[in-house]
C-alpha cells in the first residue's frame, strides 16, 4: 500500500530533448550518424529547430551553426547530384561530406569547451 503522506515519485530523465548542451551534442552526433544510418540527420535538424531560441546566447550560436550546416549541406548534396550528369558531382559530393563532417566536429569541440561559434552565419568554418 502507498503512504498518502508521500508524494508520488517523479521520474528523472537525462533531459537530452531539452534545449542545452546535451541536446546540441545529440544533434551533432545525429549529423555524424547520418553518414552511416542516413535518416538521423533529419531527426537532428528537427531537434535543432524545436530548441532554437530557448537557451543562452553562446548555445544559440551552436543551434544556428547546426541548422546552417544541415541546410547548406543538403543544398550542396542536391547541387552535386545535379552536376553528376557532367561528372563534376562525383568530385563535389565527397567535398560536401567532408565539409559537413568538419563543421560538425568543430561544433562538438567548441561545445565541449563551452565556447560559442564565432561566426555561426558563416558558409565555411
Amino acid at each position: 500500500m502507498s503512504n498518502p503522506d508521500q508524494a508520488p515519485e517523479t521520474r528523472q530523465t537525462d533531459r537530452w530533448l531539452d534545449p542545452g548542451k546535451t541536446n546540441l551534442q545529440v544533434i551533432y552526433v545525429l549529423y555524424l550518424a547520418s553518414f552511416v544510418i542516413g535518416i538521423t540527420g533529419i531527426a537532428g535538424i528537427v531537434l535543432a529547430h524545436l530548441n532554437r531560441g530557448k537557451s543562452e546566447d553562446w548555445l544559440e550560436s551552436h543551434y544556428t551553426w547546426a541548422i546552417r550546416t544541415f541546410w547548406l549541406g543538403l543544398l550542396g548534396a542536391i547541387v552535386s547530384v545535379v552536376l553528376m550528369m557532367v561528372m563534376i558531382g562525383m568530385l563535389l559530393m565527397p567535398l560536401v561530406a567532408l565539409w559537413i563532417i568538419v563543421r560538425t566536429i568543430v561544433g562538438l569541440q567548441k561545445l565541449g569547451r563551452n565556447e560559442p561559434i564565432a561566426n555561426p552565419q558563416s558558409w565555411l568554418l
